[in-house]
């Protein structure tokens, strides 16, 4: 089953690109669709019926040089099982949608061919990205790795007539390799140490390498700390965060289809995913993860002012994105990588739906993307603005304070907000977290109240033309809605109950500590909000919704006990050292930090609905009088401007300089001077020499022997 999962889509994407002459257009986009949605029902059928422990499933030998041996193999454990329906779920409703966002494309010519070739492309992406999830060793996850940048590249410069498009597709890739390139140094270097690129060999020795000293660039590093950085960097450039981050936003060149399936569950979670999978590495490497938790943070915050002045309705989402990968990135940093991929398994659904939203306001409005010119389109596009509304209730974190109950973002938000206060001890990642909540709720109330309330701004002719968008394109859009909303609810406490819980869901062996002067849990502590989450499963499971729902939601008085992980580094799919209390202490958070966010969320609305519903003209007198702030904030903190001073034109002027002076004046000069200038000049040497007299040849002769004898005389002599 497995196996079907993982290449469904590569046999789909070889069909639909190769293939499409005999089986016709359509027929390309149903096959590759068809196949996704198969590999998308067998992962939710591994999903609900994989019981928490690691298996390996061997496809095929791949690589023996050496001590090196490496498997094709799949690693199935509650991580890649996870990673499996949010790719999967996702691409297989981005496919569907496509079929009419890209239907009678503007970019393309009257009778030109190019949907076979998008989903093909696709559906490339989505096998890439399972065989990066599914990889069992670091060799066959950098093969995945390298390929979704690929995918990527071909992906973001699809219109490829666009210079904008094709220049946004190299900076992607430009920017991801500089990211690869610390990647694959630490690949080499936990090669070096342990002789092996295995997940369990790696695992086993991550308590070693915290005891060794390496050097690296002539000074002295822990080993583990080293890796461990060397592998974020891989990290940052994927998942874009701070300094390798610029190529996100422009990856908005791309379809929308595009934009929802790399920003929301796929390549730009592939790092929150490489440090939860390395988290028993993680673990050793304190140093490098507290880096970890400030660069997340920095990125939540830095990213959420930027979103706030954006006019493009994709480039928020970006910017949201960036945003709340940097939130996933500080739950990893402290240690409870369950409410990092709880965070990334929720902001899947809505972030998807808030991409495939815009992508409907887009074709609404005949592919105008300034939000300048929307408003209004909320009795036009109903459909859509229901959908946008669910998206934005659920990133903006809405629910009942204190309790189990709210929309994904609301629970996953929150848990990680928590969990950087339990880590940080109320420090700085905790307080950026709520300040990028603010944020947050205010940029996405502004996207919803600048597009579908006010009046009508822009083209008249594109506003009396706007129509809701095909049902093909609204399905998916009700499909990620249930996500958006039941997501959180129900797997709460999976992800961040009770730490037995948790571990049990994870595959985790554990055992109950005594008690504690703390009084965090005893042996005998209930384990009551946990079980919720699992009758939950079982019951969504068994087609029960709405039981499902009331487990998930059952308020508890208690959230866990304090037990102690019994298992060794690469038991269960996360690892969290005995040390690691950060999710206990997380669940004993005092009520202000628990509501904290929640208020945020408010402050962010009603700022939101007091500049663009109450005094639409307070935002253009603040833009003006805050104008040096304004401009730093609409232009990205100049990252750009910074890069392309500081490489970009250097790098230009290096090579101008290699090739006027180096290839045009030392080599042409070189290669052109020796052949118009020397050989000329032996050759005028040897025609004199050709004068035509005999006693000339004669007397050349006899000076020619007179060296020779000599010659041999002396050589002899000195023998």
């Amino acid at each position: 089953m497995e196996s079907l999962i993982l290449f469904s889509p590569l046999v789909g994407a070889i069909i639909g690109g190769f293939g499409w002459k005999l089986i016709g257009e359509r027929g390309a986009m149903w096959i590759t669709t068809g196949l996704l949605f198969f590999a998308c029902a067998l992962s939710w059928i591994v999903f609900f019926t994989h019981d928490g422990t690691t298996d390996h499933i061997q496809i095929m030998r791949w690589i023996e040089s050496g001590t090196l041996s490496t498997d094709w193999s799949i690693r199935l454990d509650r991580l890649t099982a996870i990673m499996l329906i949010v790719v999967t779920t996702v691409s297989a409703l981005v496919h569907l949608y496509s079929f009419g966002y890209m239907d009678h494309d503007p970019q393309w010519k009257e009778g030109e061919v190019y949907k076979p070739r998008f989903f093909a492309y696709l559906s490339f992406f989505t096998f890439a990205m399972l065989m990066l999830v599914t990889s069992d060793n670091l060799v066959q996850m950098f093969f995945g790795w390298e390929g979704v940048g690929v995918a990527s590249y071909l992906l973001i410069g699809f219109y490829y007539r666009k210079p904008t498009a094709n220049a946004a597709a190299i900076k992607a890739f430009v920017v991801n390799r500089v990211g690869d390139f610390g990647f694959a140094l630490g690949i080499f270097a936990l090669f070096f140490l342990v002789d092996s690129i295995r997940f369990d060999d790696i695992f086993a020795a991550a308590p070693e390498l915290a005891e060794t000293q390496l050097t690296f660039l002539w000074t002295e590093w822990n080993a583990a700390n080293l890796i461990a950085f060397l592998l974020f960097i891989g990290a940052m450039g994927k998942s874009a965060q701070l300094f390798l981050h610029t190529w996100l936003p422009d990856a908005m060149e791309g379809p929308t289809p595009v934009s929802a399936l790399i920003h929301a569950a796929t390549m730009v979670t592939a790092g929150v995913f490489l440090v939860c999978r390395m988290s028993p590495l993680m673990e050793f490497a304190p140093e490098a993860m507290a880096f970890v938790t400030f660069l997340g943070a920095t990125t939540a915050f830095f990213a959420a002012t930027v979103g706030l002045v954006q006019n493009d309705i994709k480039r928020v989402i970006a910017y949201s994105t960036c945003s709340q990968l940097g939130y996933m990135f500080v739950a990893a940093g402290v240690g409870v990588y369950s409410v990092a991929m709880f965070h990334l398994f929720t902001h899947a659904f809505f972030k998807a739906m808030l991409f495939l939203g815009a992508g409907s306001v887009i074709h609404a409005m005949h592919h105008e993307q300034d939000m300048r010119n929307y408003g209004a389109l909320r009795k036009k596009i109903p459909y859509t603005f229901w959908a946008m509304m669910i998206g934005t209730l659920a990133i903006t974190g809405v629910g009942i304070p204190l309790t189990h109950i709210g929309f994904a973002g609301f629970l996953s938000k929150d848990a990680v907000i928590e969990s950087a206060w339990a880590g940080t001890q109320g420090g700085y990642a905790f307080w950026m977290l709520v300040i990028a909540a603010l944020f947050t709720s205010f940029y996405s109330w502004r996207l919803i109240f600048l597009t579908f309330f006010g009046e009508a701004r822009g083209d008249k002719h594109t506003h009396a033309h706007a129509h809701e968008s095909p049902m093909v394109m609204l399905v998916p859009l009700g499909v990620l809605a249930l996500g958006a909303i039941f997501s959180g609810m129900i797997w709460y406490g999976s992800f961040f109950g009770d730490h037995a819980q948790v571990n049990r869901f994870f595959g985790i062996p554990t055992h109950h500590a005594e008690a504690s002067e703390d009084g965090h849990g005893t042996e005998a502590a209930a384990d009551d909000h946990g079980e919720g989450a699992v009758e939950a499963v079982e019951e969504l499971a068994e087609g029960d919704t709405e039981a499902a729902v009331a487990d998930a939601t059952e308020p508890t008085e208690d959230h866990g006990t304090d037990t102690a992980s019994a298992a060794a580094p690469g038991e269960g799919a996360i690892y969290m050292a005995p040390d690691n209390h950060v999710m206990d202490e997380a669940h004993h958070a005092p009520t202000w930090v628990k509501i904290s966010p929640f208020i945020a969320m408010l402050i962010g609305l009603a700022t939101a609905i007091l500049f663009y519903i109450v005094n639409p003209s307070l935002p253009k007198r603040l833009a003006e009088s805050q104008r040096p702030l304004y401009l730093f904030l609409l232009n990205k903190w100049y990252f750009d401007e910074a890069y392309d001073f500081l490489f970009v034109q250097p790098s230009k002027a290096l090579g101008r300089l290699l090739w006027k002076r180096g290839d045009g004046d030392v080599i042409d000069g070189s290669i052109n001077g020796v052949a118009m200038g020397f050989v000329p000049f032996v050759t005028r040497l040897a025609g004199r020499a050709q004068s035509g007299y005999i006693f000339t040849y004669a007397f050349a002769m006899v000076i020619g022997l007179a060296l020779l004898i000599t010659w041999m005389t002396l050589s002899g002599g000195a023998q």
